[in-house]
């Protein structure tokens, strides 16, 4: 199945298993919906946490997708945390606009803030503008009954990290091997303009570090999906 997907403002094409839809994601989809009941009038919201690679904004914009398919469903609203960065000022003022995505580089307790606040109300959230390189704020209308907050380090075992916990009703992560993410990141920067060796670098500086320490320092999920080298991905 091949569908255009409205990605951080663009449109992008993304392919998936007509018997992968059927035997992982609407299965997933109804779990997560079924599998633990919220007091009326609280939103359910579930967390999924995954290495950079793994084509996680592109599957949950897909997941909304099926959502709006499917009467049996009930409407799913992609947040990703991206917008939760600090602005560059800070990042140039603590030395860390070189590592921005590390976990460091993100405002902790403003994300906990704002979960608080759509738990059991519409709200609004931030989303990252990748011309501005820096967060707009109010960007998005949270609406939605669920809703899948989706980035790299929600489930770090952090003492930071973990006071998001008590807003997180289901847990997802995604797991793949360090190369494939490896040789997906590199393919991807290249796409974007830089040189081999550009790519490589930044492999080296950011991502790759990323990688490995979302891989290695992540707190077990209640659902576990893990990504082959095709990109297809399966229930574990």
């Amino acid at each position: 199945m091949k569908i255009k997907l409205p990605i951080n403002g663009l449109m992008v094409e993304a392919q998936y298993n007509e018997q992968e839809i059927i035997d992982v994601h609407l299965p997933l989809l109804q779990r997560l919906t079924d599998l633990k009941n919220t007091p009326s009038g609280k939103r359910k919201i579930i967390f999924l946490s995954a290495p950079p690679g793994t084509g996680k904004s592109t599957l949950t914009a897909f997941w909304e997708y099926l959502s709006r398919q499917n009467p049996y469903l009930p409407e799913i609203q992609t947040l990703p945390m991206d917008g939760f960065h600090h602005y560059n000022h800070w990042l140039d003022e603590h030395g860390l606009r070189p590592f921005k995505g590390s976990p460091e580089t993100f405002n902790v307790p403003k994300l906990a803030k704002n979960l608080e606040l759509i738990t059991g109300q519409n709200g609004t959230w931030p989303q990252y503008d990748r011309k501005l390189h820096n967060p707009v704020e109010n960007a998005i209308e949270v609406t939605a009954p669920v809703v899948i907050v989706e980035g790299n380090w929600l489930l770090l075992n952090d003492a930071n990290w973990r006071t998001l916990q008590p807003y997180c009703d289901i847990s997802i992560f995604i797991q793949a091997p360090a190369e494939t993410l490896r040789e997906r990141l590199i393919a991807r920067k290249c796409a974007g303009g830089l040189s081999i060796d550009e790519a490589n670098a930044f492999y080296l500086r950011t991502d790759g570090p990323n990688v490995l320490r979302v891989l290695k320092e992540s707190r077990p999920a209640y659902i576990t999906l893990s990504m082959n080298a095709d990109g297809e991905y399966h229930l574990v």
